[in-house]
C-alpha cells in the first residue's frame, strides 16, 4: 500500500470500488488495521463513509 496519504487514499477508494466490499475487508487483505488506513487519509481531510464504500471529503460526509 502506498505510503503518501493521497496516493494511499486513491489506491484505497479503487480497491474499495473494484474489489472489496468494506474497508475492514481491504484492511485484513493487506495486513493492516482500518484504523490506520482512516488515520492516514485523515491527514489529508478524508473520512470514511460506510453507505459509500469510500472516503470523501470531511466536510461532505454524512
Amino acid at each position: 500500500m502506498p505510503k503518501d496519504p493521497v496516493m494511499l487514499l486513491s489506491y484505497v477508494n479503487t480497491q474499495l470500488r473494484d474489489n472489496f466490499s468494506s474497508l475492514d475487508e481491504l484492511a485484513a487483505s493487506n495486513a493492516v488495521s482500518p484504523e490506520e488506513i482512516c488515520e492516514k487519509i485523515g491527514t489529508v481531510g478524508y473520512v470514511y463513509d460506510r453507505e459509500q464504500n469510500r472516503f470523501v471529503p470531511a466536510q461532505t460526509a454524512g
